[in-house]
């Protein structure tokens, strides 16, 4: 059962890696906007995330794509996005990969 939830976590990050904000060329695991991804027993998955500005003109688009591609992953019957401020996001949470693909190293 252990292995089945970190499997079904793994086939979420996947997934996560493939969504984008429309206006940085990084997806939103790398630069290190998702905080949380739990999976319940009842195929439920929470995302707690975070934008990189409180006004962030894509956020609809961004939650809407990550309900939709944690949903299309195998086993996973719903998902919740709870957006967050805290901690606030920081170019430090981002991944080395992005930090060198935005031209930060």
């Amino acid at each position: 059962m252990e292995n089945e939830f970190l499997q079904l976590e793994e086939d979420i990050v996947t997934m996560l890696k493939t969504v984008y904000d429309p206006e940085i060329p990084v997806n939103i695991f790398d630069l290190g906007l998702i905080y949380k991804v739990e999976v319940g027993e009842n195929g439920e998955a929470n995302i707690t995330m975070t934008l990189t500005a409180p006004n962030c003109p894509a956020a609809d688009f961004i939650v809407e794509d990550v309900k939709i591609k944690v949903e299309s992953v195998r086993g996973i019957k719903k998902c919740h996005v709870d957006i967050t401020f805290e901690p606030e996001w920081n170019q430090d949470m981002m991944s080395e990969e992005a930090k060198l693909e935005l031209g930060f190293l």
